[in-house]
């Protein structure tokens, strides 16, 4: 990044609040001594800064300034917009309407040279967001619970049933095309991930007794020490494995044919573990532990007995 523009992403970063020379360091991937003397070539040019110690401080820009408004170079145009285009292929949105309307003033306030410059490159991205006939009315009023904190009496429905919950959504996200919602869930006792356009109704709700939640919530529980689980894997299992949210940055290309992945699986999602390289098959062998091994075998060995019947009698 050019010295100009670093200082020009100081000023922004000022302006929308006060940032420590460390945590700007981070974000424009500098040390902290550069960050001090862009501060004080600032400084210099007439920029009203000042600077506040203790655990909240850091730089900040005088009240009442404001920068003269903003051109976007050819980057940070694609950037914006190729992440509005990307939310645009879901279904359900908590932007809904404004999605479109940013895109085009976006387009309208860049120059021609700019827009000739970044409109054949985003033909050629791209983020694969499956398509789903599911619709979930009620997405905006979840993330606004999430982020007031707010405890919500939810009819959720099931495949089987629709039950009466008590939960504190704490994060809405979208994957896979679906959106889902994290949240503290009463009747269960931890936290749980819920399909958003499974939610049926939503009412806030007072919080529960400081008393009763903390002992449900808060209590510690005595962890066993993670089990290392390796496994290679055929081209397709690379495939099947890095769509995993929590996994998939650990898959290793070794060679032309053969992938590996390996990760340190918590005692408490074993059975995760079994179902997903059960459910990956012939694509993926464990290599360790020998545990999961006889695992998978069982597992195989009761889904073989489940149909042995019914193959003998076709």
């Amino acid at each position: 990044m050019k010295r100009s523009d670093r200082l020009m992403a100081i000023l922004v970063a000022l302006q929308q609040r006060s940032e420590t020379a460390q945590a700007l360091a981070d974000k424009l991937e500098v040390s902290k001594r550069t960050i001090l003397r862009d501060m004080q070539a600032l400084s210099e040019i007439g920029i009203p800064l000042y600077a506040v110690s203790g655990p909240n401080g850091g730089f900040r820009l005088m009240d009442g300034y404001k920068l003269p408004p903003l051109h976007f170079d050819e980057k940070e145009a694609l950037t914006i917009l190729f992440a509005l285009e990307t939310v645009t292929k879901l279904k359900d949105s908590p932007f809904r309407q404004a999605r479109y309307t940013a895109m085009d003033k976006i387009r309208a306030t860049l120059p021609a040279a700019v827009l000739e410059q970044v409109e054949p490159v985003l033909g050629h991205l791209a983020i694969e967001i499956p398509e789903r006939p599911q619709r979930a009315p009620h997405l905006e009023s979840l993330l606004e619970y999430a982020a007031a904190s707010a405890w919500v009496v939810a009819e959720y429905r099931s495949e089987r049933r629709q039950s009466r919950l008590r939960i504190r959504p704490t994060k809405v996200y979208s994957a896979h095309g679906f959106w889902y919602c994290e949240a503290y869930s009463m009747e269960h006792g931890e936290h749980r991930t819920f399909r958003v356009d499974r939610f049926v109704q939503l009412e806030e709700s007072a919080p529960p007794e400081e008393k009763g939640f903390a002992k449900a919530a808060d209590t510690p529980v005595l962890q066993a020490p993670p089990i290392r689980i390796a496994a290679r894997l055929t081209y397709r299992g690379a495939l099947l494995a890095e769509q995993d949210t929590h996994v998939g940055h650990q898959v290793r290309q070794i060679d032309d044919e053969v992938w590996e992945l390996e990760f340190d699986c918590p005692a408490s999602e074993w059975g995760w573990a079994a179902r997903f390289f059960y459910s990956m098959g012939p694509d993926a062998t464990v290599l360790e532990p020998v545990m999961l091994r006889r695992t998978l075998h069982d597992m195989g060995r009761e889904l073989r007995d489940k149909y042995a019947e019914s193959v003998r009698h076709s």
